[in-house]
């Protein structure tokens, strides 16, 4: 990437500076950012894995059951229509860097049969409790896997902005610091020698006079 260029002025040099420092601080604000967003995904990461064994057995017990049920009571997919819709979650957030991380409030409902009981046993009561654990743990999973997908998202974008920082911007505001203070000190040289100059041609010129 080319730098852009800057005329040297003490003015510009000055604005340089300043928004180099500004620049320093981004950088520390993004790294910041991005370890403690780090530190908050590591604190989930072994929550998902977990979960993800401990619903892979529920769901395996479930279909197990739904299997029996199914070879006692024939195909009941008319019975498992009338299991009413759960209405029970409720989805709040709480900020983390400025990453809004989900937290499900699942109110547990009260456990009951929808469906008449001369038509069931008790193979499909127990499938049915089954699928009511996995749809509870299916919620917790959906929460830290949210989770997880955020705080790793926003890690990428803030690693990205940091990197953009430390190895473009502030390189490139150091290179103008440096170009410019290079040239004011040139100029300030060039100057002082011209001063001489101009003194030393006065002083002969004097000498001259003196002498005449």
């Amino acid at each position: 990437m080319a730098n852009k260029q800057v005329f040297p002025t003490k003015g510009n040099l000055i604005a340089t500076k300043k928004s180099n420092d500004l620049a320093h601080m981004g950088y520390e604000l993004m790294d910041r950012k991005r370890n403690i967003l780090t530190r908050e995904m590591m604190s989930l990461l072994d929550d998902v894995k977990l979960l993800r064994d401990k619903i892979t057995i529920t769901y395996q017990k479930a279909y197990y059951a739904l299997q029996q049920a199914n070879m006692s009571l024939g195909v009941i997919s008319d019975m498992v229509e009338a299991v009413p819709v759960d209405t029970g979650i409720q989805i709040s957030y709480r900020s983390v860097m400025g990453v809004e991380i989900p937290k499900i409030q699942y109110e547990k409902q009260e456990y009951k049969l929808t469906y008449g009981l001369d038509h069931a046993n008790s193979k499909l009561d127990y499938a049915y409790r089954c699928f009511y654990k996995v749809k509870e743990m299916t919620v917790i999973l959906a929460e830290v896997e949210n989770s997880v997908y955020r705080l790793a998202n926003a890690i990428r974008k803030a690693q990205k902005r940091a990197n953009a920082l430390k190895n473009i911007v502030i390189p490139d505001f150091e290179h103008n610091i440096k170009f410019i203070t290079d040239a004011l000190e040139e100029k300030e040289r060039e100057e002082f020698s011209r001063q001489k100059v101009i003194k030393a041609t006065k002083d002969r010129r004097k000498a001259e006079e003196s002498a005449t």
